[in-house]
C-alpha cells in the first residue's frame, strides 16, 4: 500500500511515523507513506494555500486550485482521496479493514475554518471524522488513520490472531487480559485462566466480552 498526506505541517509526523509498528511495517516494505508540503503547489512567492472566506467570516480557508494541483500530481486510476474533516462519516473498524484493501490513499488534512466546499464536491472521494468533537487540524485524525489502517494489513501485526480478538473486531470489546504473577497484593487472575482447560477459557472470555460492552459501551449492543 502507498499512502500519501497533504498537510501544511509536515513536521507533524516525524515522531508517530517512525515508531514501534508503523516503522517495520515501512521496513519491511509492506507500506509506503509519504508526507507532502501542501505549499509545494502554492504559485505565489509566498506559498499561500489560504485565503479569507467570501462573504465575510472568522478564520482562513483552504484553497481549491492549491489541492486541486497536489491531487492531479499525486492521483492514479486505483486512487482513493479522502479529506479528514469533522463533517466526515465516523471512522471505525469496519471502515478501516476496507481501507486496509486498497493500494494507494490519499489522504488531505484539513485545517483553520475548512477548506473551500469545492474540494468536497470534485476533489475527494469520501469524508472521515474520527470523532465528533474539533481539534487544531486533520494531522492528528490522518495518524489515526494511518495507524489503525496500516496494522490491518497482512504481515503488520505477527500473529493474525490477536486482530480476531480486539476490542471492535467482533462488534465488542475485548474480554480482560492478564499475566504473570498470578497473585499480586492479594487481586488473583480468575482461576479459569490458569486451569489449562481451553473450552472454559473460550466460555469465560466471549461471556466477559458481552458483559464489559453492555457495561460500557451499550450502543455497541444496540448496534
Amino acid at each position: 500500500m502507498k499512502i500519501d498526506i497533504l498537510t501544511i505541517f509536515p513536521e507533524m509526523f516525524k515522531g508517530p511515523f517512525d515508531e514501534s509498528l508503523l516503522k517495520r511495517a515501512q521496513d519491511k516494505g509492506l507500506v509506503k507513506i509519504k508526507i507532502h508540503n501542501l505549499r509545494h503547489w502554492a504559485k505565489d512567492k509566498h506559498k499561500t494555500v489560504d485565503d479569507k472566506p467570501f462573504g465575510g467570516g472568522p478564520g482562513m480557508v483552504i484553497k481549491v486550485e492549491v489541492i486541486d494541483q497536489a491531487l492531479n500530481d499525486l492521483k492514479k486510476k486505483n486512487s482513493k482521496t479522502i479529506l479528514l474533516t469533522p463533517q466526515g462519516k465516523a471512522f471505525n473498524q469496519k471502515k478501516a479493514k476496507s481501507l486496509s484493501k486498497l493500494e494507494h490513499i490519499i489522504l488531505i488534512c484539513g485545517h483553520y475554518e475548512g477548506v473551500d466546499e469545492r474540494i468536497r464536491q470534485n476533489l475527494v472521494d469520501e469524508e472521515i471524522s474520527i470523532g465528533d468533537y474539533v481539534l487544531t487540524g486533520g494531522e492528528i485524525p490522518a495518524m489515526v488513520v494511518v495507524d489503525t489502517v496500516v496494522r490491518l494489513i497482512p504481515g503488520v501485526v505477527g500473529k493474525k490472531e490477536s486482530l480476531k480478538e480486539e476490542s471492535f473486531s467482533k462488534g465488542l470489546l475485548e474480554y480482560p487480559q492478564y499475566t504473570r504473577p498470578a497473585e499480586y497484593k492479594g487481586w488473583k487472575v480468575p482461576e479459569v485462566l490458569v486451569s489449562g482447560n481451553h473450552e472454559e477459557i473460550k466460555k469465560w472470555r466471549e461471556k466477559q466480552s458481552k458483559e464489559k460492552t453492555k457495561k460500557q459501551r451499550p450502543d455497541l449492543i444496540k448496534k
